[in-house]
């Protein structure tokens, strides 16, 4: 095999190759490293590509593997990661002007567990500014669609998205607060999952929501996802909200097997009149697929779901705007500018608005566990609509713009982070040319900690249908 086509393969199929030293480490480090050099001026998908780290970690993969010491299906394999995340030694952003020098000392804890399972760090990938959705100035360049430069990638994982689905990297990691690991994933082509809040370790990673930020893989194969997911799960004494539970092996939970498992269509996410007509055939013609595999698919409603969006931005507001307090007060100007309006409203929130917020979000987990209490998993869209063509952004001017920006936006997220449940996005087919050929995700939501069932639903899906198997022509 030429080693410009190493790039294009599999986490898994890269792994056997890597075992079987019929691929050795530094080879394929090169391989996407000169991919990278070729590829990313048209993505703008990395912030900091860390070549020599990267090959020093290969040449000690290439020993460790020569002697015998093979340790997984990581070990060797080349990774990227949402520039939210500390790198030891790697300047680390946050997609930001105020943090363009910030070398972190240490790890993240999700970093360092890849690390410990033997991947190697290829680099940083672009985001929006300290992943708050900001757009109106990107300093590290407009992330861009591998399918197509003139369209978003999804926001706020935008690099994690169209690096991934570009063969930039092996497989990588982005971060979900309302739903930046799943949306760019349905925009960009991939598999996105956002674990339950707790499962994985938020040390070293620049928080949004403390009680919704989640760190998470995203691959190009659902196999690929749980091969990711394996090693950052787990407790961390470093982050006392993680949980202390079994971490099942992902990747042998991959049955295909879902005869007689009961999916609840979510009514609210899939007919709402913002919902794209090619999104909610792909999402029903998904449905179908489901049945023919013998699992029993009955409509469900989750009342507060329309309402997800104002929920979680009152929060995202009032918590960013704390969290950050110090940087607000001084130093606002910096900020981009939908970040300086966002952390301004914030502090202008009152307390009870946010205390009913709170209230809100007590009522639609409830409606959300009620609905996984008939069903093992729920289904829906994961965005209403596929990917738009990226065109200058504009603040609203109107009160009635600003509330449709907040309960309209395009994305059907927030439900899952403001529930503590994991969700994960699938592709489910493309939109006409007509309308772009972008690519359309499907959401599928687990109970608390089943994030095994989750996978095993979109693996068989996905073994079932042929969307995995296209890729970008970039």
């Amino acid at each position: 095999m030429e080693k410009a086509d190493l790039p294009f393969l599999s986490v898994v199929e890269l792994s056997r190759l890597l075992e079987a030293r019929e691929v050795s480490p530094v080879e394929l480090t090169e391989a996407y490293l000169e991919r990278i050099e070729e590829v990313n001026p048209r993505l703008n998908a990395y912030i900091t590509v860390a070549s020599d780290e990267a090959m020093q970690r290969a040449r000690l993969a290439e020993a460790e593997i020569g002697k015998g010491n093979y340790i997984g299906p990581l070990h060797g394999i080349p990774v990227a990661v949402k520039d939210q995340m500390w790198t030891r030694g790697i300047r680390t952003t946050n997609a930001s002007t105020l943090l363009a020098d910030f070398v972190p000392e240490e790890d993240a804890t999700a970093v360092a567990r890849l690390k410990e399972a033997g991947a190697i760090l290829l680099g940083k990938l672009n985001m929006s500014e300290f992943a708050s959705g900001g757009r109106f100035r990107l300093p590290y360049g407009i992330p861009r669609n591998p399918w197509n430069t003139d369209y978003e990638p999804g926001s706020s994982s935008s690099g994690s998205g169209a690096a991934t689905a570009a063969s930039l990297c092996a497989t990588s990691l982005g971060e979900d607060t309302s739903g930046s690991i799943r949306h760019p994933s349905s925009w960009s082509g991939v598999v996105g999952l956002r674990p339950t809040w707790g499962r994985v370790s938020r040390y070293g990673l620049f928080p949004i929501i403390w009680s919704m930020d989640q760190a998470g893989p995203m691959s190009r194969s659902v196999e690929d996802c749980a091969i990711t997911l394996g090693p950052i799960c787990g407790f961390d004494p470093k982050d006392p909200n993680t949980v202390d539970v079994p971490v099942p092996n992902f990747r042998k939970a991959l049955t295909g097997d879902i005869k007689g498992l009961r999916m609840g269509l979510v009514k609210e996410l899939t007919y709402d009149e913002q919902v794209a007509p090619e999104v909610r055939e792909a999402t029903l013609n998904a449905i179908a697929v489901f049945g023919e595999l013998g699992a029993e698919v009955e409509e469900v409603s989750v009342p507060l779901c329309p309402w997800a969006r104002i929920i979680f931005y009152t929060h995202m507001y009032v918590e960013m705007t704390a969290r950050y307090d110090e940087w607000v007060t001084h130093r606002l100007e910096e900020f981009d500018y939908d970040a300086q309006v966002k952390f301004l409203t914030g502090s202008l929130v009152p307390a009870h608005y946010y205390y009913k917020v709170q209230r809100l979000r007590g009522l639609l987990r409830q409606q959300v566990l009620d609905a996984l209490g008939q069903f093992d998993v729920l289904i829906s869209p994961t965005m209403r609509i596929p990917a738009p063509k990226i065109k200058p952004y504009a603040m609203p001017t109107r009160k009635e713009e600003s509330m449709a920006l907040l309960t309209r936006g395009p994305d059907q997220t927030p439900t899952v982070p403001l529930s503590n449940v994991p969700a994960l996005s699938v592709p489910c087919g493309f939109a006409s040319e007509e309308q772009g050929g972008m690519p359309i995700g499907l959401q599928i939501i687990g109970r608390p900690f089943e994030e095994a069932t989750i996978l095993n639903v979109a693996y068989a899906y996905e073994r079932s249908t042929p969307w995995h198997k296209r890729r970008p022509s970039i």
